[in-house]
């Protein structure tokens, strides 16, 4: 039985050397590293994530208390922004309990930050600055989600039917699914990965920002444009490299998103998961006009590193756990 790592100690020196030089770029900017529970007695409600859960017994819960392995550390510094923080980042484990793949493995290291009085494009900039500096890459292209869908599909994801996007996929050979698809954003979603996706950030990184306002997340609805989200999200050669949002504040907006989420996940067969009212607590009480983004490190690494596969640049994969 083999116990060797699966990554070359070559690769895992040069991710020590890179983690090393993030942390020094956020101290240069007097950003606080922080660390988060991977732990939490609620999660996320996204329909498209699946979580680990874990029972603790002891003290106060003899029966068992059901816990969830974070997707991220989000909910966690966002209470910490809420508490007077200021500009905080975080390098940890994050666990979604999806498939394991070329860029994916149950269990990775994210970099997650948040900068308060920064909109948007400013936080688009300060990751260009970084992929410039752990990278050496060129400066990044900008473009709006509609301007990249219109160029590779001839349709305007904020305007274009269900109907019309169905005869697009199917056209493409998307899967016989897409025949009966009813959900607008499955299809987007669907069209945007095997379509527009392979044909961005080839040579240089790519943000694609101003998101369809249904797939806004946890961001803010455009204040210009009420059919955009203000969230951005980072791809390069192929690979999708980090999500971002100007950070929605208004507490009981996020309540609304979470029940509705909920109320989908149950119209799909899927349980519904439990909210997290610490958090909507926390934005009630005032979380900074800010921006955050998520980006993950070790993909980070297989593009630094030139590798084909996940497991190249991380210790023990989950095949060798």
């Amino acid at each position: 039985m083999s116990w060797q790592p699966n990554a070359p100690l070559a690769n895992l020196k040069q991710r020590a050397a890179l983690l090393k030089r993030i942390r020094r770029f956020f101290e240069d900017k007097g950003v606080m590293e922080v660390d988060t529970p991977a732990m939490s007695q609620a999660t996320v409600t996204d329909i498209h994530l699946h979580t680990f859960t874990t029972t603790f017994v002891g003290p106060g819960a003899a029966q068992g208390q059901k816990l969830f392995l974070q997707t991220s550390p989000e909910f966690h510094m966002k209470r910490l922004l809420c508490a007077g923080s200021g500009a905080i980042y975080q390098i940890c484990k994050s666990f979604r309990n999806e498939e394991s793949g070329r860029f994916h493995n149950p269990e990775f290291t994210m970099l997650e930050w948040y900068q308060p009085d920064y909109g948007q494009l400013d936080l688009v900039a300060e990751v260009d600055e970084l992929l410039r500096l752990v990278l050496n890459t060129q400066a990044s292209e900008v473009h709006s989600y509609q301007q990249v869908f219109i160029k590779y599909t001839g349709l305007d994801p904020l305007s274009v039917s269900v109907p019309d996007l169905r005869a697009f996929a199917l056209s493409r050979d998307l899967g016989d699914f897409v025949a009966t698809e009813q959900c607008r954003d499955t299809l987007l979603q669907l069209i945007f990965c095997f379509v527009i996706e392979p044909n961005i950030g080839v040579e240089r990184p790519i943000a694609i920002i101003n998101f369809p306002a249904s797939q806004a997340a946890l961001a803010r609805i455009d204040r210009q444009d009420p059919r955009i989200a203000n969230r951005f999200e980072f791809y390069y050669q192929g690979i999708e490299l980090a999500n971002g949002f100007h950070e929605l504040s208004n507490a009981q907006e996020q309540l609304q998103r979470f029940e509705s989420d909920n109320k989908e996940r149950l119209k799909l067969g899927k349980e519904a998961q439990s909210i997290d009212f610490k958090l909507i607590s926390a934005l009630e009480s005032g979380l900074p006009d800010c921006a955050g983004v998520a980006l993950g490190i070790d993909r980070l690494l297989m593009l630094a590193t030139k590798s084909s596969h996940i497991n190249q640049v991380i210790s023990f994969d989950i095949e060798n756990c």
